[in-house]
C-alpha cells in the first residue's frame, strides 16, 4: 500500500505565501532560511491531511479559505520574525506560541 500522496494541505499554502512574501529575492535568499520559516510556522498552524489538494479547495466555503489564508500569512509572518531574532542570538530557543 502506497501513501506518498498524502500531505498537509497547509504545506502548499506555506510555500506559496513565502514565494509571495520572498517574490523580489526568492533566489538570493538561503533555502535554510526558508526552510526553518517554513518549519516554524506550519508547526503554529493545524494539520489538514489530503491526498490531493483539488479535493480540499472544492470543499472549503469561501469564507474557510480565507481564514486559511489569514492564518497562514501570520504564521509566515511570525515565523520570519522568529528566524530572525535567532540569527541575532548566540543560541537557538524553541518557539513559543502565545
Amino acid at each position: 500500500m502506497r501513501f506518498d500522496s498524502i500531505h498537509n494541505y497547509y504545506e502548499t499554502l506555506v510555500v506559496r505565501e513565502l514565494i509571495q512574501t520572498f517574490v523580489e529575492d526568492i533566489k538570493n535568499i538561503d533555502e535554510d532560511y526558508l526552510q526553518d520559516i517554513a518549519c516554524i510556522a506550519l508547526n503554529m498552524l493545524p494539520s489538514r491531511y489530503v491526498r490531493h489538494d483539488v479535493d480540499m479547495a472544492f470543499f472549503l466555503t469561501t469564507s474557510e479559505r480565507a481564514e486559511m489564508d489569514k492564518s497562514v500569512k501570520s504564521a509566515v509572518l511570525r515565523a520570519k520574525k522568529h528566524v530572525d531574532n535567532q540569527q541575532e542570538e548566540d543560541r537557538p530557543n524553541t518557539f513559543q506560541q502565545d
